[in-house]
């Protein structure tokens, strides 16, 4: 979109929103955010002056984003609306995508999910505005024809085309006469027809007479005063008794109309959407370039093809549902579906359809956009909360009843028996009642890390060592200098102190475990101990799995969550001589 980006904000936290309209106008030059506390406050905005996107947060007093939108949708039903909140589900996603929110984002800490939202802004607001040039287009054109001159003419079936009747704005159309080409001293196919064009009309005009006797035709004509100007032409063969008597039609002017069509190529050549034409049946009547940018198809190889041949057969059905009730009530449909791409992969897309059969497109103008990339993250949430509510039962049931167990039977035996170490046992267990409260608290709230500072590994690594049995164990360090990379230093600690523990557990009580750095932006934590096996890659991470009797399976389960807490990458290799946990894109700076 050229030009400046009208958004409205609301957020119920002024600070926020606030520090955000800051951010996203320091994103993008293009971007002016106003912001509204209350969505009574973003209405009254919203009537005073026009905006082309708004954003807005979930849950906020009296109220919640759907409604607002609801609200929105009542005076403005295709302006761009981003729900942009805290408080993300799956409920709430399917919710949003359900009432029509253009797009949905969560919150993150940090300043870069800013950029990804400014992205998000810009991006709608583009298809907005595509869909308004498209609709706009339409309308233009549609009023450009039904007002065009025209000429009804008779004519003989000669490479000259002489004119032996013509009516209407004859004059108008090329400069001449109705007269002066009637009467000979004006010859159609030699002082008008363009010299370029006259092959090729010939030989165009006598494939429809023997196909079917009709004709339809565009070209050039160069006007009296010079102006070369394009025709569109429809005619079909007067017959008399099987010969070809002469040709009749009408001409009109669409030299207009041709530039239009051409601006409009020029502007669909350098966009990302797919702009097209589907008709009643399905099938594919025209395609802007664009789709073999985001297809792999070419225009005229999907031409004449049905729409629902590349759908996925999982999505087909609902697909043409959706369709039919376009054909039968003509309302604006926007629906997500998989396509099969030309390398014959399935990729999602978004599609918005608007029926334009009694124009002269006579089909349903559909814009289309990927959202692969959107899809994905939706499922990557939905894997991750399936994850985050199994460890949460198992460290809220499992581990709690254990050590209610470990609590009774330390209460029988403080009143059998008189120890020093039962001191230790009781403070261990309310240390553990502590961490799994914790657990349960980060669990619950998702994956925010809360604030980070820059913490040297260097110096932190040894701290969790101290923390844990290590018998004849060895922890070596091989960092030089001050590694440092930004983080929360208690989840750090956590991470490290996890891994430790299972080398430890699994590597036997002399192993050797070693932190260091990666040449690609990370740092690695392994062992010489047994190793780990293939089969064992797919679960390693999971929550309450383990390879040791008696295991809790929980350590790997909380290293992941530290890892995606913090926007990093972990991978475990399979060895035969140890165990080697790399951990990636943490911005560790020498």
């Amino acid at each position: 979109m050229s030009g400046e980006i009208r958004v409205l904000h609301v957020d119920d936290d002024p600070n926020l929103a606030d520090v955000a309209s800051t951010v996203l106008e320091r994103e993008s030059d293009e971007l002016t955010v106003d912001t509204a506390t209350h969505p009574d406050e973003g209405l009254e905005q919203l009537g005073a002056k026009p905006f082309d996107c708004i954003v807005s947060d979930y849950d906020m007093p009296d109220t919640n984003g759907i409604q607002f939108l609801e609200a929105v949708r009542e005076d403005h039903p295709d302006l761009p609306f981003i729900l942009f909140t805290g408080k993300g589900s799956e409920e709430i996603a399917s919710e949003a995508i359900s009432a029509g929110v253009t797009d949905y984002l969560q919150k993150e800490s940090g300043i870069e999910q800013y950029a990804v939202l400014a992205n998000r802004i810009q991006n709608a607001a583009d298809a907005h505005e595509s869909e308004q040039m498209l609709e706009e287009r339409t309308r233009r054109l549609e009023t450009l024809i039904s007002t065009l001159p025209g000429i009804v003419y008779r004519s003989r079936n000669r490479r000259d085309w002489p004119m032996e009747a013509v009516e209407g704005e004859v004059e108008a159309l090329t400069g001449y006469t109705a007269e002066e080409l009637e009467s000979g001293n004006v010859i159609w196919g030699e002082d008008i027809l363009h010299l370029e064009e006259r092959e090729r009309m010939w030989t165009a005009v006598q494939d429809g007479l023997d196909a079917d006797g009709t004709f339809e035709v565009t070209y050039r004509i160069q006007a009296r005063d010079g102006e070369v100007r394009w025709m569109w032409e429809r005619g079909r063969g007067i017959y008399d008794g099987g010969e070809l008597e002469a040709l009749e039609g009408f001409i009109t002017d669409i030299t207009e109309r041709k530039r239009w069509a051409e601006r409009l190529d020029a502007y669909t050549d350098n966009t990302s959407d797919i702009l097209g034409i589907v008709r009643p049946d399905g099938t594919f009547a025209d395609l802007s370039p664009s789709v073999e940018h985001v297809l792999g198809y070419t225009a005229s190889e999907l031409a004449d093809e049905s729409v629902f041949e590349y759908v996925h057969p999982v999505d087909r059905e609902r697909v043409g549902t959706e369709f039919a009730d376009l054909v039968e009530t003509g309302t604006r449909k926007r629906i997500e579906y998989r396509f099969e791409h030309a390398d014959g992969s399935w990729i999602w897309l978004e599609s918005v359809a608007s029926d334009r059969t009694e124009s002269t497109l006579s089909g349903y103008v559909v814009t289309t956009r990927e959202i692969t990339e959107r899809k994905e993250r939706e499922q990557q949430l939905l894997t991750q909360n399936e994850k985050l509510d199994a460890f949460t039962g198992f460290v809220s049931h499992d581990l709690r009843n254990a050590l209610n167990v470990a609590a009774l039977r330390l209460d029988l035996a403080t009143q059998e028996v008189t120890s020093p170490h039962l001191g230790e046992v009781e403070q261990a267990l309310d240390r553990m009642e502590q961490l799994i409260a914790d657990l349960l608290v980060f669990a619950n709230r998702g994956t925010a890390v809360g604030d980070t500072e820059p913490v040297s590994l260097a110096e932190l690594a040894p701290e969790p060592w101290s923390n844990l049995d290590t018998e004849a164990a060895t922890l070596d360090v091989a960092l030089e200098g001050q590694a440092t990379l930004p983080a929360n230093s208690n989840r750090l600690t956590s991470l490290l102190e996890n891994l430790y523990h299972n080398a430890i557990e699994h590597g036997g009580s002399d192993v050797t475990v070693t932190v260091g750095p990666l040449e690609n932006d990370g740092f690695y934590v392994a062992d010489d101990g047994v190793g780990l096996s293939p089969d064992e890659l797919d679960h390693i991470f999971e929550a309450g799995y383990s390879t040791k009797q008696g295991g809790t399976g929980l350590g790997l389960a909380i290293v992941e969550q530290v890892v995606t807490e913090h926007g990093w990458d972990i991978e475990a290799e399979a060895t035969t001589d140890g165990a080697r946990f790399e951990i990636t894109g943490v911005g560790l700076v020498e």
